[in-house]
């Protein structure tokens, strides 16, 4: 637990900063700032929507035209579509261009997702394999990690 607890602190330098510079821990902190409202908010980022069409798994609220436009540019390789169509770069998740998140930082969100992600998925379609894939390469461009699921059996012009 204790290494966990300097994750934490390395990962947010603000706790540190707290109770006239001793720090304090994640959940006290996250007493002291956070509020219902944002929980729900991230509780969509956290545990997502996911839908069936077509024989595809997707996340809700997709589009129907992008997804049309995408069958028809890789032909008809749903899995080739359901990789593109739901990935998302960890940096895209937060729109304020002043944040700017260290390695760190989003390399664990994204390791979070990918649990997250896997064991919603696993548990909203259990007949079915599919794989979220997040990258941890070292790359210089922070928008290159993303995160993405797509099923494992899935190829060309299947469910059709």
């Amino acid at each position: 637990m204790e290494e966990r607890s300097k994750t934490f602190a390395d990962l947010i330098p603000e706790l540190k900063l707290w109770n006239h510079g001793q720090g304090i821990d994640i959940d006290t902190w996250i007493a002291c700032i956070g509020n219902f409202e944002q929980a729900i908010g991230y509780s969509r980022l956290f545990w997502p929507d996911f839908v069936e069409h077509d024989g595809c798994v997707l996340a809700a609220g997709f589009s129907e035209e992008s997804y049309r436009g995408f069958m028809a540019q890789t032909g008809g390789n749903k899995r080739a579509v359901e990789s593109v169509m739901n990935h998302r770069h960890i940096v895209d998740l937060f729109g304020d261009p002043k944040l700017r998140p260290t390695r760190e930082q989003v390399v664990y969100l994204g390791r979070i997702l990918k649990d997250l992600w896997s064991a919603k998925l696993r548990r909203d379609f259990p007949t079915r394999s599919i794989t979220v894939s997040f990258r941890e390469g070292e790359y210089e461009d922070l928008t290159d990690y993303e995160i993405t699921f797509f099923q494992d059996q899935l190829s060309n012009r299947e469910h059709r």
